[in-house]
């Protein structure tokens, strides 16, 4: 403890440690690209594709190509102007600064490019400094110039300064191959079924665009096109493609203030919305101020029609935001010369000036449509008289389900809470089953960790009616407990800053049931409670498949949390051990229960992340929906990717 005190104690100037170069991105990599797991990881080929989309928008590129080579890098291609390779003032290449200097880049002067994704000029550098090996290669002027970095430092030499010529090219633009760092990130192969989803993302946002992708990595290597001449009324058909339409697809797109605002609308027969907002080509999935004032004005305007048609009456109430927008899918896409953004990952969009030019735009364009389209718009304001009966249905059944309740917020009396109020330290546990739930709650921390129990398998959401959900008595429970209410199409009110709890932790049996349990609250998490996943606050709990332990010497055994482990374990231990498996959580005793699954100190959990909402609600569509046969040609065709439970 001496040692630890003087160490502690001696606080001086030599203690200030300054991060030179792109030494910080390596020692806080979450800060650049939000995690390192495969969502961080996908975000690096993200900030390179950006770089190359950013180069289309300013008339210099018509095809990028993405290629996940076999040995597990990423190839990015672009026919653009290239990086520029001439010297910058700095005494090098401009290339060169670019991959070793954070905030630098050609999104930092107006004249390069007019608007960007890339705002904080450090996606290139941070993409450099995270990958074991990068090569990035210019065309320019009849030539090919290469260079090459390892974890973020240059090991080609320069000639006074500037790249040496690696050949002669008719090709002009920029190609840049990398290979994560393992030992940055938890997993270095890249997740397929997201960067096809962003790259077909991104060619509906830009219908002059190609990306050609490419995965070698599998035999024969797949090779698929996205070119979407028809832009986001085609991104539109393809989210509704399921969906019963009641309206056409509505399409405008105006200038307010040097912001380009493009957006396109269709209301179908479902009762949720689905509005999705991007600045720059880049998805902001939290949303921002280009869809407060899209929403903002919609509202407004259909109102004012409502009263005017003689549907709203002067002692009637308008329909609420969510009243209006029930049914809605919608594309928000603007051109910011200017954008920021909440985080390097860009999900939120901040500026002021794009909600008033969203909502000048939008009102402008849907007045006159509206004004020639009497037929369209009193479908529109049917769905939402349709909404608000509901709403105020639900309102009713709510308050006599939830809100006047005159006991505690358990309304089964399952629910052991904590003692502690400081919900940033508490967390819940749901616990699948009596017996697991009666072993937790004597094991547990009673001070911060609560545990609520479930019976069986709960409610599937996304096939069940609104009612049905709320009369649910593990899904009542589960609402009062949290405290911060619920979200759906028609009445939103959840309320992310009356959460009782910081972590919502699910924790289920590792076995085919406890999967599907799990899922199943997943589902109601995303589809009702979104915020919560989006906020980090739900957690899937990784209790222990075996024990083993030595039959001969010293030790009380060790835990492994998979096959994998396992089988790692039998590769490095030649004695003989005894092997315990768990075939549920009630197996457990509380003192095992609290070692391997409740201690803070010592437990594995898994934080439910989406990367990529869009493709996150099509496969939980897919999944937990009514329809069989797409359902079994998933399972089918991902059948090798599953874990087994042998």
């Amino acid at each position: 403890m001496a040692n630890l005190n003087q160490d502690t104690n001696n606080y001086d100037a030599a203690s200030i440690k300054v991060l030179e170069g792109l030494e910080a991105v390596r020692t806080r990599p979450g800060m650049y690209i939000g995690s390192v797991s495969t969502r961080g990881l996908n975000h690096l080929i993200y900030e390179i594709v950006d770089n190359s989309v950013d180069e289309h928008l300013a008339g210099f590129c018509t095809t990028i190509k993405v290629i996940l080579e076999a040995d597990g890098s990423c190839t990015v291609e672009d026919n653009g102007r290239g990086i520029p390779i001439g010297m910058h003032e700095k005494g090098v290449s401009a290339e060169r600064v670019v991959f070793t200097t954070l905030h630098a880049g050609g999104k930092f002067d107006n004249n390069a490019y007019k608007t960007s994704g890339g705002l904080h000029g450090v996606g290139s550098s941070v993409v450099n400094a995270l990958s074991e090996r990068m090569t990035v290669s210019v065309g320019s002027g009849g030539f090919l110039y290469e260079d090459k970095y390892e974890r973020g430092n240059p090991v080609v030499e320069l000639e006074n300064g500037l790249l040496p010529v690696a050949g002669k090219t008719r090709w002009t633009g920029t190609r840049i191959n990398f290979l994560p760092d393992p030992e940055i990130f938890e997993k270095t192969r890249f997740r397929e079924e997201d960067i096809k989803s962003r790259m077909h993302e991104t060619a509906y946002l830009n219908p002059e665009l190609t990306i050609e992708y490419t995965d070698r990595r599998q035999e024969p290597a797949e090779e698929l096109v996205f070119h979407e001449p028809d832009g986001i009324v085609g991104f539109i058909r393809a989210l509704n493609k399921s969906k019963e339409a009641v309206t056409d697809i509505v399409y405008f797109k105006g200038m307010s203030d040097q912001i380009t605002v493009e957006a396109a609308f269709q209301f179908v027969n479902e009762f949720h919305e689905n509005v999705l907002g991007f600045c720059n080509n880049i998805y902001n999935a939290e949303g921002g101020t280009h869809l407060t004032g899209f929403k903002t004005v919609f509202t407004q305007v259909i109102n004012n029609y409502a009263r005017q048609i003689g549907v709203l009456k002067e002692k009637d109430t308008n329909f609420t935001g969510a009243d209006i927008r029930n049914g809605m899918t919608a594309v928000i896409s603007i051109k910011h010369p200017d954008p920021r953004f909440e985080g390097q990952t860009k999900t939120k969009l901040d500026n002021q000036d794009a909600a008033k030019a969203v909502s000048q735009v939008t009102g402008d364009e849907i007045v006159h449509y509206f004004d020639r389209n009497l037929e369209v718009l009193k479908t529109v304001i049917g769905c939402a008289e349709k909404a608000a009966k509901i709403r105020k249905t639900e309102e009713k059944t709510r308050t006599n389900m939830l809100v006047k309740q005159k006991f505690s917020f358990d309304s089964n009396g399952k629910l052991a809470n904590c003692t502690s109020k400081d919900a940033s330290k508490c967390e819940i546990f749901i616990v699948e089953g009596d017996s697991a739930g009666g072993s937790a709650k004597m094991a547990r921390d009673r001070m911060y960790q609560a545990i609520l129990p479930i019976r069986g398998k709960i409610l599937n959401v996304e096939k069940a009616s609104i009612d049905k959900v709320l009369a649910n008595a593990e899904i009542k429970t589960m609402i009062n407990a949290f405290g911060c209410g619920f979200s759906e199409g028609y009445g939103n009110d959840f309320d992310i800053s009356k959460l009782r709890y910081d972590k919502i932790i699910i924790m289920a049996d590792a076995d085919v049931d406890g999967a599907h349990i799990s899922t199943l609250l997943l589902t109601l998490f995303y589809r009702f409670m979104p915020e919560l996943i989006y906020e980090g606050h739900v957690y899937v709990a990784m209790p222990p498949l075996y024990k083993v332990v030595p039959k001969k010497g010293s030790g009380e055994g060790e835990y492994l949390y998979d096959d994998y482990a396992l089988a790692k374990y039998r590769k490095t231990h030649k004695n003989d051990f005894t092997l315990q498996r768990y075939k549920g959580l009630g197996e457990m005793d509380p003192e095992q229960l609290w070692e391997t699954t409740l201690d803070p100190r010592r437990r594995y959990m898994r934080q439910v992340q989406i990367e990529d909402a869009i493709h996150a609600s099509d496969i939980t569509e897919l999944l937990m929906g009514s329809e069989v046969p797409p359902r079994r040609m998933f399972i089918h065709d991902h059948a090798d990717d599953a874990e087994l439970d042998v």
